[in-house]
């Protein structure tokens, strides 16, 4: 009986030590964690897009908090409403940044990229593109499965069955870039909208900041002849483009034009003097 009760009362004795062991490490371990970052997560969509150059809501939280102002931060699914609310919790100063805007680089309709084989496996632009350049003469344009469809977050890509291309609802798209890791091809890119320069001819009165982005829409990289042969709308290379841009916001490389969207000023001569009509907004 004095054996049970003595190794009972060890037992006490070693639970009540680690206990004690435990509550010290914990005090001296604890991590205070400032009551503003939960308040400014609940400010955020939540939706953990990556959009911010963060793999998630609460790391944005977090970095808000601890930043000196908000200059450098900018929640794109949210938008500027929730960057001002957040600057008015944390009592912190926030600049009107214009939102960027993901565009498909391909205008490779069936009328102008005319089907030339048939493929016959997966339904998937990720394992078409493994297996085989795709169903027409041009191997750099969009393969048509939509595998950027179902990893939007915010239900703003869609395929468009008439064109076999993906259309963004550029009202819901937040340039969270999910899209352009997905797509093989690399068609989808974000840009940035100039809308600050954006000029009479081509805002038409009705165009909202979001749509007004000049690109060329085209990735092909072949020489002219070849790419004009592949689609009536692919950049043939011809610097008609760079020639007209009092800017030096156009370039050509491998044949094709760019247009680099910090230089644009979207004043449209590039768009009006395309042979191809390859250069859109």
């Amino acid at each position: 009986m004095m054996l049970i009760l003595f190794s009972v009362l060890v037992l006490v004795v070693i639970a009540a030590i680690s206990a004690a062991v435990l509550y010290a490490a914990s005090q001296k371990f604890k991590v205070f964690e400032d009551s503003r970052i939960n308040n400014v997560e609940m400010l955020l969509p939540g939706v953990n897009c990556g959009g911010c150059g963060f793999s998630g809501c609460k790391i944005f939280a977090e970095k808000t908090v601890q930043t000196e102002n908000l200059n450098e931060l900018y929640c794109t699914a949210g938008g500027q409403k929730t960057m001002s609310a957040v600057a008015e919790i944390l009592q912190k100063e926030v600049v009107e940044i214009i939102p960027d805007i993901a565009v498909v680089r391909c205008n490779g309709t069936p009328q102008n990229r005319p089907r030339t084989n048939i493929f016959d496996g997966g339904k998937s632009c990720a394992v078409a593109t493994l297996t085989y350049g795709g169903e027409t003469a041009c191997t750099y344009g969009c393969l048509g499965y939509g595998d950027c469809v179902p990893v939007c977050k915010f239900d703003a890509i869609s395929m468009n069955n008439e064109t076999n291309l993906p259309e963004i609802d550029r009202e819901k798209c937040t340039a969270c870039g999910v899209c352009v890791k997905t797509c093989p091809k690399k068609i989808i890119e974000i840009r940035k909208t100039c809308a600050e320069h954006t000029s009479t001819s081509l805002s038409n009165h009705s165009r909202s900041k979001k749509e007004n982005a000049v690109f060329v829409c085209c990735v092909n990289e072949d020489k002219g002849a070849v790419a004009a042969k592949a689609c009536k709308m692919a950049c043939i290379g011809c610097e008609k483009c760079k020639k007209v841009c009092e800017f030096d916001a156009i370039s050509i490389h491998h044949f094709l034009a760019y247009i680099d969207d910090k230089k644009c000023t979207n004043c449209g001569k590039c768009v009006k003097i395309c042979p191809t009509k390859s250069i859109v907004y």
